[in-house]
């Protein structure tokens, strides 16, 4: 029976992922800040990265769904024995490195430095390491940009986006990443190599917030404004702290295109995500 370290495993990513490993016959240890219950194959471990259990002194692969950058540097200096590392990155890693905002380019930084580190431990170790880069993550209510454009919509009763919003998105669902993670570590090719996992559908920035407000119950209407209106009725939504994160750099990207070839990762893992067909559940924040 194979066996699997699972950082990350009751966030939005990992709990498919262990679904997967579970109906596949893995034995799993998993690591949570919060309690979780054992079931039979699934062993839970209390804590996180900066104040580890006891872990097993070998497993067959490790699974990362959490930061890159504070995984990679616990595995560096880590003792155990894994064959295969399988982590997630993200785009923002290339779209955030030239931001106008000093937050967004650190945030492409420790992004980049996680995977050189990553790649740089796993060789002398005779592991193998992949590093998959997803675009714009929904499908579990725990998202950072689409759960909060419906959560804030829905308070609202309607969601403003500025004129030319037209930038191309790719968003992909989260049990599309659980199963890019679960087929990359059977595939000898993705050994040492870094894909874009984007989603299933290419389309613009505005027709994604679009589906995204028309499946919501009741319906929520966009409302397009030019750009100065755009900009003062930001500032008042930032002044109230109804559009906390949202920043110059933040609204410009709306209008640049984040579209990534999933070709690499087809090819060498059958990666096949689904187009983009929200529900209304996909937003509901799910209950601790």
């Amino acid at each position: 029976m194979k066996h699997a370290l699972v950082f990350g495993g009751s966030g939005q990513i990992g709990i498919p992922l262990l679904q997967r490993l579970y109906h596949a016959g893995w034995r799993v240890t998993a690591i949570s800040r919060h309690e979780q219950h054992d079931r039979p194959g699934l062993h839970w471990l209390h804590g996180d990265l900066d104040a580890m259990p006891p872990l097993p002194a070998r497993v067959d692969a490790i699974f990362s769904c959490g930061p890159l950058l504070k995984f990679s540097r616990w595995y560096a200096q880590s003792g155990i024995e894994a064959s295969r590392v399988i982590a997630f990155g993200s785009t923002s890693a290339e779209t955030k490195r030239g931001s106008a905002d000093a937050d967004e380019r650190r945030v492409a930084a420790e992004l980049r430095e996680g995977e050189a580190n990553l790649f740089a431990a796993a060789p002398p170790r005779s592991d193998a390491a992949t590093v998959l880069r997803p675009t714009l993550i929904y499908g579990a209510g725990r998202d950072q940009t689409l759960t909060r454009i419906a959560q804030l919509a829905r308070r609202l009763r309607y969601f403003p986006l500025p004129r030319g919003a037209n930038g191309l998105r790719q968003p992909v669902h989260v049990e599309d990443l659980a199963e890019a993670a679960f087929t990359a570590y059977g595939a000898p090719a993705t050994c040492g190599q870094v894909y874009a996992v984007p989603g299933g559908e290419t389309l613009t920035y505005r027709e994604m917030v679009a589906r995204t407000l028309a499946c919501l119950r009741p319906p929520v209407r966009l409302i397009e404004l030019p750009s100065p209106i755009f900009n003062l009725a930001l500032l008042a939504a930032q002044a109230t702290g109804r559009a906390t994160g949202l920043g110059e750099a933040a609204v410009r990207r709306m209008r640049s295109d984040m579209a990534f070839d999933a070709a690499p990762a087809q090819r060498d893992f059958g990666y096949a995500p689904r187009p983009f067909r929200p529900t209304a559940e996909m937003f509901d924040t799910p209950s601790e």
